[in-house]
């Protein structure tokens, strides 16, 4: 036990007791203050939405409880800046050491880096740990020491590491309390009065709380685990784990996950369990891509707001905000696309394979910037996690190596046979279409007229026409790519003969495509600053405990690394792989 003063443990995105490596090292090190900091306007346009808000209020409740049983309780503090907030609560308390998690995205990759240089300098010792991933993003590398940029060699490394993951710790026996009576809470609002109806709703299927997602591991481990890779793919029933909003808000440690999915690997494997196995691998590649998600955010901190292959931001985008007020409200034409958004605006959730439907409905169909989606995703989902957010759209834009073609467009149609064959899904979140028969459910457009009238149905005006026809927009994603080849060469040619400046080429200049003004009263409604929010650290810095990659434009790849890989050439190996995480 070390001598002197008491710890501070930091909580962020690891709101649980058990597999908590910083409350671990600050109960060895002696008396411990718990505290959470909400300071949602560091966070820039990715403020957390109101389903995410929501889980937040009743996860730090769950903590606070199970803290207050062990010894001690959570302080809350309210802050515009999370790394002065934590340096007064040091002041206040007397602490000497501060304990914490990492985190992977940009924002938290520069305020962590932020807090040690802080802290250190006032002589507060500063730990933080793993506690998100099974493998460091600096420990997964080729044999020259370099990241990985496809996530089938990616995955083939973590799970041939020379060791395995560490195994998860148990939960403290007791804590002993630090002096916290000159640091009082400050009460945390997390939901106005017009919100607390629509968020009364969300109690009734979901139970946030660290020891509520361990029952959810359990019951989805001796249930529908067996049948994972059979039933994945209907979108009318409960058939995928519900862990992500556990993982994202740390209720439930990545670490607990794999080794307890392994144990069952194992048993199946001696039992000669072919089905079950195969369930296992497949659930596994999901808990990789997740792994995936933060590797690329930590080499690629710009992943979340510009394409990480050049190609794209010479993309025609069309910034219709008419078509995506259609898109975000379910009237599009298309039920299968429609149906999965008036879920998500109901529940904050949808089936991972329905987010796939909508999203690339929404960059490919419509060609809405990607970061239109990426943002409403955010703003609505419970699960809402910007490095996996990221790579989800990433993917279906084609700006991954090993991404989706996006020259590829799915009909909507098709898909709705594939995932819903019996209409179910679109039935109950389309009740307009509720009585047309499964043979025209996902193409009314189709049906006899005598049909549409026996259904009850006028489309047009009960229920939209198609927004677009599949096949104009095929063609019309065909020019837009043929005018993007055209604008890389005419700008790479500009290069090449000494005129970048003119053509605006260069990677500092690149200005993402701006929010849709609905967005912008919604977040300014929200008191959540507008601004500027990219990450600037000049220089790698190392510590004994975390490496923070440097984030100044000089980071930037240039542009022959960005087009190396040619998104013409782009394809997908199977469904199985598109990281578009909801577990």
């Amino acid at each position: 036990m070390s001598s002197g003063g008491c710890s501070i443990v930091w909580f962020r995105r690891d709101l649980r007791l058990e597999d908590n490596p910083a409350l671990a090292a600050a109960v060895r090190a002696g008396s411990v203050i718990a505290v959470f900091i909400w300071a949602p306007e560091e966070e820039g346009y990715y403020c957390p939405g109101r389903v995410s808000r929501w889980w937040i209020k009743k996860s730090l409740a769950h903590l606070d409880s199970s803290l207050k049983k062990l010894g001690t309780s959570l302080i809350t503090k309210r802050s515009n800046d999370s790394v002065s907030s934590l340096l007064q609560v040091v002041k206040s308390t007397g602490a000497t050491r501060v304990f914490f998690n990492h985190l992977y995205d940009p924002i938290s990759l520069v305020r962590d880096n932020c807090a040690k240089e802080t802290l250190s300098a006032e002589g507060v010792s500063v730990c933080s740990f793993n506690a998100d991933l099974l493998y460091e993003p600096w420990e997964v590398v080729d044999d020259e020491s370099r990241p990985f940029s496809t996530f089938s060699d990616f995955w083939e490394k973590c799970l041939t590491m020379p060791y395995d993951p560490e195994a998860p710790l148990l939960p403290p026996k007791r804590i002993i309390s630090g002096d916290a009576s000159r640091c009082p809470s400050d009460n945390l609002v997390f939901e106005s009065e017009l919100e607390k109806g629509s968020n009364a709703l969300l109690a009734r299927a979901w139970s946030p709380g660290w020891s509520n997602a361990d029952k959810a591991l359990t019951t989805f481990i001796n249930g529908p685990l067996i049948e994972y890779s059979k039933n994945r793919s209907k979108a009318d029933s409960a058939t995928t784990s519900f862990l992500s909003p556990c993982l994202h808000f740390g209720e439930v440690s990545v670490r607990k996950v794999f080794h307890r999915i392994r144990t069952k690997q194992t048993l199946w494997a001696n039992e000669g369990n072919k089905a079950g196995e195969e369930s296992v691998n497949l659930f596994l590649k999901s808990i990789g891509l997740r792994e995936f998600s933060r590797y690329m955010s930590f080499y690629h901190p710009y992943s979340h707001e510009r394409p990480l292959l050049g190609q794209l931001k010479y993309f025609p985008w069309l910034v219709d905000e008419g078509y995506f007020k259609a898109w975000r409200q379910g009237r599009t034409g298309y039920p299968l696309v429609d149906a999965g958004m008036r879920e998500l605006w109901a529940t904050g959730w949808l089936h991972d394979r329905i987010r796939v439907v909508v999203s690339s409905f929404s960059v490919k169909v419509l060609q809405l910037p990607w970061t239109w989606g990426m943002k409403y995703f955010w703003d609505t989902l419970l699960d809402a996690d910007l490095e996996s957010d990221a790579l989800g759209w990433q993917f279906i834009t084609g700006t991954l190596p090993d991404g989706c073609e996006f020259l590829g467009i799915d009909n909507p149609q098709f898909e709705g046979y594939k995932f819903d064959p019996n209409g179910e899904y679109v039935r109950r979140w389309l009740p307009e279409l509720a009585r047309l028969p499964t043979e025209w459910i996902h193409h009314p457009w189709d049906a006899p007229e005598s049909v549409l009238q026996a259904a009850g149905i006028e489309l047009g005006s009960n229920y939209p026409f198609p927004i677009v026809e599949i096949v104009a927009a095929k063609e019309r994603l065909e020019e837009a790519l043929s005018q993007m080849w055209q604008l890389e060469a005419a700008a790479r040619s500009a290069i090449e003969n000494g005129m970048e400046e003119g053509h605006g080429d260069s990677t500092d200049e690149f200005v993402p495509i701006a929010f849709p003004q609905a967005m912008q009263i919604e977040m300014e409604a929200n008191n959540v600053p507008v601004r500027n929010n990219n990450p600037t650290i000049t220089a790698l810095r190392r510590y004994g405990d975390q490496i923070v990659p440097s984030m100044s434009s000089s980071f930037f790849r240039n542009e022959d690394e960005e087009t190396s890989v040619d998104i013409r050439n782009s394809v997908v190996d199977s469904r199985a792989e598109v990281p578009i995480i909801s577990m």
